[in-house]
């Protein structure tokens, strides 16, 4: 199936604006407040496709119903054909296009260029906010697409047929390094490929890849990364190239170690050191307080330099 597209100016379609930065929270819909493609409506990460306030991860995923609402709120319907951008080479793009894929959208599309790319290449842009007026619909949710935790125990458990692919970098799949999380390492039986190996010299995702070394066609997998962010655009570029049998855990990492009882995997002689209850408590306090991302990394390394310097 195609999902990474090249739009030519004549099209008509229905523009989604996805931009985000998770060093900068708010910057996503400043820049869309400066200047976007005519016609596109903002979605933002946390704001929209994510419900900050629910369980499951670090950007838990919308129930149906918010789904709905946002869906509904933005006037689209299932029949339009729907084209999603944010700055380009970043994985914001598919997460709204994955969501889209689970209420059921059969035309919804990625970018393949992002916003400064799309306005060189002349599409009209502006500061106008749409006025679309809002849809009433009838969305017919896709669960096949979808994993939670208990799935991928099945999987792990020989119930479901499947291979678990971890989408985040090799250091951090190896239990090497861990950022983000409290605990490193990765989900027992997993395979790695790094999803910022799908994006070119240019920022731009590429079709040059291949995925052969980690999983067949016929094979089902489970994409996962740390919060289910990253891991939508791995899932976008294997549908694009023709893996039919996908799903993704929207919890991802983040979720999988809230249960202290299921087993993480990491690479021998390679572990993080553990993390005491001191930091755990630092990084538990800046979660709360809404961090995110790099900067709840950055912060946190700062937090706890200044902690092992008393």
């Amino acid at each position: 199936m195609t999902v990474f597209k090249n739009i030519s100016q004549t099209q008509n379609v229905r523009w989604i604006d996805a931009r985000f930065d998770l060093k900068d929270p708010k910057w996503g819909e400043k820049a869309y407040q400066e200047g976007h493609i005519e016609g596109a409506v903002f979605w933002d990460l946390e704001k929209d496709l994510s419900d900050m306030e629910a369980t499951g991860g670090r950007h838990p995923m919308p129930s149906k119903e918010k789904l709905t609402r946002l869906i509904e709120k933005s006037g689209l319907d299932p029949k339009d054909e729907v084209v999603i951008y944010d700055q380009g080479g970043a994985p914001y793009a598919a997460r709204a296009w994955w969501l889209l894929k689970y209420a059921g959208f059969e035309n919804a599309f990625i970018s393949k260029k992002g916003f400064e790319a799309l306005k060189k290449e002349g599409f009209k842009t502006t500061q106008e906010i749409p006025g679309t007026p809002a849809a009433q619909v009838e969305l017919s949710f896709d669960d096949s697409v979808y994993a939670d935790q208990s799935y991928v125990k099945q999987i792990i458990n020989g119930d479901e047929l499947g291979i678990l692919l971890d989408a985040r970098s090799a250091e951090r799949y190896a239990g090497i390094s861990e950022p983000i999380d409290p605990v490193a390492g990765r989900i027992p039986g997993a395979r790695n490929f790094d999803w910022e190996q799908l994006v070119d010299h240019r920022g731009e995702f590429t079709e040059e890849v291949d995925f052969s070394n980690v999983l067949q066609k016929n094979e089902p997998a489970v994409v996962y990364c740390g919060s289910g962010v990253t891991a939508a655009a791995l899932y976008a570029m294997l549908a694009h190239k023709g893996y039919t049998s996908l799903r993704l855990y929207a919890g991802s990492f983040s979720d999988w170690i809230t249960d202290e009882k299921n087993v993480v995997e990491i690479d021998a002689n390679e572990q993080t050191a553990p993390m005491g209850d001191a930091a755990k408590g630092i990084l538990a306090k800046l979660i709360e307080e809404g961090y995110s991302g790099e900067m709840l990394m950055k912060k946190f390394e700062y937090e706890k330099s200044l902690l092992e310097k008393k």
